[in-house]
């Protein structure tokens, strides 16, 4: 039994090791396994059919008919694609890629038994013409179902690594075939050929059944006849970018094919030109094994690879520059050698079809359905089909009708040698479309998965002003939603808070209550001024209870407020009790600022009636008043009483009024406002108002490490929205020199300063590199928590199976706490990555990055692969990915950013402790109780350390820790505990007590803080 486990172990060891040579994992290899066996055994079906009709089509016609069949080629791809669209709306894209093949190789086999029958010859010439055209169809459908299935059952980072070892079952195939075709050949004639080769295409569309059987959850259920609401509606969103890109793919796709058809052309010409027939088959079979065998290896130890580090446009562009450049060139200088032009012309477009074969079939081969990937999933297969077989089949024709052409105009003008030159002109001016091709696409790849990913945001950075504000009157003109329209006046105000003015005033007759008392507000916030009190004073001027109390307060406020000299004593009618108490208050307000001594006395008479009111309304709109007033004089002594009354808005209004004025001494309560979700957004509101005057005061409740961390995260937002240059500088210091769930905290702040366009400018300038540095931290602390996944899994032998019981769960609570911690790191660097790139685009990719689903995370992957630009790019993507502890420190090992030597359990608990600031309070407190567990021994500096934590589970773990290791330790130090305030430090220490009443009273050595 124990041999045959260490047989199971060493191949799987095997199997695990022959996978990472050729790139892959070991959850992907069934599926490449068995995708590689269906297209391997189809394409050698195909292959055998092609090199028999081709030699068959050769012998009866020559090369001179080829551009017809390129043309016919055209008209009968586009009807199957179009076909083939067409029953994916019939039926499940399961049935369909199933089906199709086998129902293509029949008309096959009956065309193949016609032509052995017949012996008319004009009946001969049509059949040979339709086996040649057939198998061309039937490569069409291979391509189109291979590409589909792959991109089914892979997603758009797995298709990197395994299509490569997918479509080297073409290559395998081209090896087997090209090297058993000449054999096969001297045992059956070409005819008896192609039946074998139709009974191999049968045998891959049954493993081809096989796989999409054991996969069927990744396929559709139902036909793609009618899009649900939700989907047809994001499919309308993408319409417009989505119908650019695949018409991009589409050029890109249908150049290639006039690219391979231009140089198979040109190969085949000068083959027939100096082979005969047989030495033709046998070299085309020899020709195929051999670049089968180079395309082989390039695919599966090198294509994958260098997709993964380069990007699939790098890998695409190669082909072009290879035949379009490279190539050429090297025939034009061996032709410029004397006696050997002929030769070298021979094997120069040899070497032509080499490359076009070798980069076609590896790097191109394996990039192309990766570019599909951005697509929609529900769409994706009916584009692909469309998109791809139609443009190769339109491809084909106009490859054949420039052929053609060229055949027809070179022969009456140009000589063989000259006809030679321009097709290969020909092909260069392709190729260098193809490249401009690939150059658009990738710049629309990303924008279309973030699109496609449906996190996108709007930012008014990018709104022309001059035709918003034409917007703004237009929108608050027409009759419309109220909403729309405040959002509107909002918008406004933010983009163009100075000029706002300007265009509210103009419209204050024709608005209602509402929108006026908003249009009041923003232009108040700019500055009163002179030029607009014309159009406000005529609030004023109508009768009385036509206007709303609170819009005929904001504009007795501007009015007098912009006027230069105002004649105050007509505020002084305004302090009748006949009048709103807001409109009461804000006319006391203004003659406390303005007033003589006996008009401030008057006023502040009235204000002090209104603060002791009995109505809340009469003291809310009092204390409303008293923001704009200057000197509050007598009327201080009344805040102590606001601030504990029993209304909410009171108290709210109080918080605003004491930041409007700067009341310093009540500067504390604007703090503990904080403390209370009741007060906690009128208390934020007014820190900000304040500005930098808030911010020290901010900063040492965000610092103390003994306040609520909720508070503390309050604070750091509250001084995000102060968004003063000193407030950003604040900002990135402590973000430096913070960890954890503090950096977190900072770090959202950051990113609501960074929405400015004026800061986000000095955050990409200055900034950068401090942001790496932060990545390289978070990285090297990847690394602590790795070794510590590894080194902490290393389990004892426990006699008692309870003590065993509790190590393993105590051991799980440590590994939970770890993978938290690595889930917050991740998320702090995708927090950073956002202040250097496209929030929008990392925005997309965060939000597919958190998903459980492996497509998603692949989708949020390539985001970030095709955006970051980081040294560390290749790294992240890697640890962000769904790989072990073990891989992601080897990598983080390889990239010299930490070191890892394996550490006992002990000794890791200890260096964890020795940087407990990084690490998480529950993760700290799992380290005393795997300590306690496992009787591991502790500096008492340690221990000391830990009950002087902030956080009381902390505490407690280290005081449980002590009780079970150093009972004398703990003694000494109960006296002390018995002053903490957490209840579950309290009680476990009253407990103790309870135990040794004896022992309780000894003095202790050891000083805790009396605040813990």
């Amino acid at each position: 039994m124990e041999l045959k486990t260490k047989s199971l172990a060493a191949n799987h060891h095997l199997l695990t090791q022959l996978l990472k040579w050729v790139n892959l994992r070991p959850e992907e290899g069934e599926r490449t396994g068995l995708m590689f066996a269906f297209y391997t055994t189809v394409s050698i079906g195909l292959r055998w059919a092609e090199d028999s009709t081709v030699a068959l089509f050769l012998d009866e016609y020559g090369v001179g008919p080829l551009p017809w069949i390129y043309i016919a080629s055209a008209a009968m791809g586009i009807a199957l694609v179009f076909l083939y669209s067409w029953l994916q709306k019939i039926f499940p894209l399961r049935w369909v890629v199933v089906a199709i093949a086998p129902c293509m190789v029949v008309p096959l086999i009956f065309l193949v038994l016609l032509h052995k029958g017949v012996t008319i010859s004009y009946l001969t010439v049509i059949v040979v013409f339709l086996l040649r055209l057939w198998v061309d169809s039937l490569y069409v459908v291979n391509d189109l179902n291979t590409s589909i299935v792959a991109n089914q059952i892979f997603n758009i980072r797995e298709i990197k690594r395994t299509y490569p070892i997918v479509s080297s079952g073409l290559l395998v195939a081209d090896v087997i075939s090209g090297f058993s075709l000449p054999w096969l050949l001297q045992f059956a004639k070409l005819n008896r050929v192609i039946i074998i080769a139709c009974g191999v295409i049968f045998l891959g569309s049954a493993i081809l059944a096989y796989l999409t059987y054991q996969y069927r959850g990744v396929f559709p259920d139902a036909p793609q006849r009618v899009l649900p609401q939700e989907q047809a509606s994001r499919h309308r969103r993408l319409e417009a970018p989505l119908r650019r890109y695949t018409l991009q793919l589409f050029a890109f796709v249908g150049l290639l094919q006039i690219m391979g058809l231009l140089i198979d052309f040109q190969y085949l010409q000068e083959l027939k030109f100096n082979l005969g027939d047989k030495e033709l088959a046998g070299f085309l079979g020899l020709f195929g094994g051999i670049v089968g065998l180079c395309e082989l290896t390039t695919q599966w130890f090198v294509s994958s690879r260098l997709i993964e580090r380069f990007g699939v446009f790098f890998s695409a562009a190669l082909l072009p520059v290879a035949v379009g450049f490279i190539v050429p060139g090297a025939i034009f200088v061996l032709n410029l050698l004397p006696g050997i032009q002929s030769v070298a012309f021979f094997w120069g477009l040899v070497g032509l079809k080499f490359a076009d074969e070798l980069l076609r079939y590896t790097f191109v081969v394996s990039s192309g359905p990766v570019l599909y990937q951005p697509i929609p999933e529900r769409i994706r297969s009916r584009m692909q089909a469309l998109s791809g077989g139609t443009a190769e089949a339109i491809a084909t024709g106009l490859a054949g009708f420039v052929i053609f052409l060229t055949l027809l105009i070179g022969g009456n003008f140009a000589s063989t040698p000259v006809q030679k030159w321009i097709f290969i002109a020909e092909t260069a001016v392709v190729a260098i479309g193809c490249l401009r091709v690939v150059w658009v696409l990738r710049s629309r790849y990303v924008d279309l998965l973030v699109l496609s990913a449906e996190r996108g945001e709007l930012s008014a950075s990018k709104v022309g002003l001059r035709a918003f504000k034409q917007g703004v009157v237009k929108a608050l003109e027409e009759t419309g939603n109220t909403t729309d329209k405040h959002s509107c006046i909002e918008l406004l105000a933010q983009i163009d808070p100075q000029g706002a003015a300007e265009i509210l005033a103009g419209l204050l007759f024709k608005l209602a209550p509402d929108l006026q008392h908003h249009c009041l507000e923003v232009m108040l916030a700019a500055g009163a001024k002179a030029e607009y009190v014309s159009e406000v004073r005529w609030l004023l001027e109508r009768p009385p209870g036509v206007v709303n109390p609170e819009v005929f307060a904001l504009a007795l406020r501007y009015v007098w407020l912009a006027e230069t000299h105002p004649n105050l004593s007509l505020l002084e009618d305004y302090l009748h009790p006949r009048h709103h108490s807001l409109v009461r208050g804000t006319a006391a307000a203004l003659l406390l600022r303005q007033g003589t001594p006996i008009q401030k006395a008057a006023a502040t008479k009235t204000l002090r009636r209104m603060l002791t009111h009995k109505q809340e309304v009469e003291r809310i709109n009092a204390v409303k008043a008293l923001r704009e007033a200057v000197y509050l004089q007598a009327l201080r002594i009344h805040v102590p009483n606001l601030l504990q009354d029993e209304s909410l808005r009171v108290r709210c209004a109080v918080l605003e009024m004491i930041a409007a004025t700067r009341m310093e001494e009540y500067y504390p309560a604007l703090l503990k406002a904080l403390y209370y979700k009741s007060t906690r957004e009128t208390a934020m509101r007014a820190l900000v108002k304040m500005e930098n005057e808030a911010l020290e005061m901010l900063l040492q409740l965000a610092t103390n490490v003994y306040k609520p961390e909720v508070l503390r995260m309050y604070a750091w937002r509250t001084i995000a929205h102060i968004s003063t240059l000193e407030a950003l500088e604040t900002l990135w210091l402590h973000l430096e020199s913070s960890w954890g769930a503090t950096r977190y905290h900072i770090l959202r702040s950051v990113l609501k300063i960074q929405k400015q366009s004026e800061v986000t400018n000095l955050v990409d300038r200055f900034q950068h590199s401090r942001v790496e540095s932060l990545i390289d931290q978070e990285l090297k602390f990847l690394g602590e928590i790795y070794a510590a996944y590894i080194d902490l899994k290393a389990r004892q032998n426990f006699e008692s199976y309870e003590i065993q019981e509790r190590v393993a769960i105590i051991e799980e609570l440590l590994q939970r706490a770890l993978q938290e911690m690595e889930w917050d790191v991740k998320e702090r660097i995708l927090l950073l990555l956002r202040l250097l790139y496209s929030p929008e685009k990392m925005q997309a990719a965060a939000f597919n990055l958190r998903s459980e689903s492996g497509a998603n995370l692949a989708r949020g992957l390539e985001i970030l692969e095709h955006t970051v630009n980081l040294p560390t790019k290749s790294l992240l993507l890697n640890i962000l990915d769904q790989r072990s502890p073990q891989e992601k420190l080897s990598y983080l090992v390889e990239a010299g950013l930490v070191e890892y030597e394996p550490f006992s359990p002990s000794e890791r608990i200890r260096r964890m402790l020795t940087l407990g600031k990084f690490f998480s309070d529950w993760c700290l407190a799992c380290c005393f109780h795997f300590a306690q567990v496992n009787r591991i021994r502790l500096t008492i500096n340690e221990i000391l350390l830990a009950l002087r934590h902030p956080t009381g589970f902390v505490r407690e773990a280290a005081i449980a820790y002590l009780g079970v290791v150093s009972q004398r330790v703990l003694l000494e130090l109960l006296p002390k505990l018995q002053q903490d305030s957490h209840p579950l430090v309290a009680t476990q220490v009253q407990e103790l007590i309870n135990k040794y009443p004896h022992k309780s009273d000894v003095d202790a050595k050891y000083e805790i803080p009396h605040h813990v």
